[in-house]
């Protein structure tokens, strides 16, 4: 019963807890009950309209491998359920609330418009335009800041990234604070997209680039040398190189991990193979996501609680990820100084 007790503590002071988060897909984070509305509603054939039914084929099941393959593969499913623009809007409105409930006081959400737009072939600006405008109306319903991350695949076309681009620049929301490079990192280079991410960068966009996650440690460095990025989704392969940890200390790159879905996705082999308290310990600015609610069944509240119970982390160690994902926050310098003042001052940390 002690540890029931305890466990319940950890839980209750997760929850409380005022937290960022950097890394989460709009994709992988919507509601099931409401992917069974729009199943029936829209007449998407399911043998029954059941949440239990639906839950394998969108989530991660104890029993399965893990591994890129089955994680991937839950997307297949979810991206038939974007068929409109009601319900875009609708997926966008909930993943901000949801995150309100779980306490998060500042969400960056990232989607990728092609994915999105893929089912009616309509244009990325309405695409863009629909979360941009959703996700603004939430924030200020539930009093949860939001900015926006636009994310392109490595593995489809430069075309494809420059139309996203383009699609951005038009829109011109101020709630659009990034790009980001998505995909198979494991067989498609990150260098081809260069230009698209010098152009970003000159337009007053942050960069975040997926990188050792799958693929090998060193597109990590291409990353930040090639494609400039301010912030690395995921990165946990540098751990395998001591020289690359060093050097990211050196550069100041911020590594946005994700622990549960690293594990569903085969990226590390369990949580007590995860290398986040090394990173963390050796000096790496390191954030704490979830990557995807829906499909690792978790909030960031779950995730907060498996880095103190199975990666050794402390209370104040998780406090500190929550304090370095403000200063990481693709905010404006003004907007950045007040996030972090804020969390200083919620968390009761003494500025150094």
């Amino acid at each position: 019963m002690g540890g029931k007790l305890i466990d319940d503590h950890l839980q209750r002071t997760m929850q409380d807890m005022p937290k960022i988060e950097l890394h989460r897909h709009l994709e992988g984070s919507i509601r099931l009950s409401t992917m069974v509305e729009v199943a029936q509603q829209y007449g998407i054939e399911m043998p029954e309209y059941d949440i239990e039914m639906l839950r394998p084929f969108v989530q991660m099941m104890p029993t399965e491998p893990h591994n890129s393959q089955h994680f991937l593969a839950k997307f297949m499913t979810i991206r038939q359920f974007f068929l409109s623009d009601t319900i875009i809007r609708r997926m966008t409105h909930e993943v901000v609330a949801d995150a309100a409930a779980d306490n998060v006081k500042y969400l960056e959400l990232r989607f990728t418009p092609r994915a999105l737009a893929n089912i009616m072939d309509c244009p990325y600006e309405d695409v863009i335009d629909w979360v941009a405008s959703e996700a603004a109306a939430a924030a200020e319903q539930y009093g949860t800041q939001v900015r926006l991350i636009v994310s392109v695949n490595r593995h489809e076309s430069i075309a494809i990234a420059d139309r996203t681009l383009d699609a951005v620049l038009a829109v011109k929301s101020p709630y659009v604070a990034a790009v980001d490079l998505a995909g198979n990192e494991k067989d498609f280079p990150a260098e081809p997209f260069q230009e698209f991410f010098e152009r970003a960068k000159g337009e007053g966009l942050g960069v975040t680039v997926h990188a050792g996650e799958w693929g090998v440690l060193e597109n990590i460095r291409s990353a930040v040398v090639v494609l400039n990025a301010d912030r690395i989704g995921h990165g946990v392969r540098a751990w395998e190189d001591a020289a690359l940890c060093d050097w990211l200390i050196e550069r100041g790159i911020v590594l946005e991990v994700c622990p549960t879905s690293n594990v569903h996705s085969g990226a590390v082999r369990d949580w007590e193979h995860h290398p986040l308290s090394q990173l963390y310990r050796h000096g790496i600015v390191t954030t704490l996501n979830t990557d995807d609610p829906l499909v690792s069944n978790i909030t960031l509240t779950d995730e907060l609680v498996r880095a103190v119970e199975l990666m050794t982390l402390t209370i104040d160690d998780v406090k500190q990820h929550m304090l370095n994902a403000a200063k990481a926050a693709f905010l404006s310098p003004d907007e950045r100084a007040i996030l972090v003042s804020q969390f200083e001052s919620a968390l009761g940390i003494i500025p150094s």
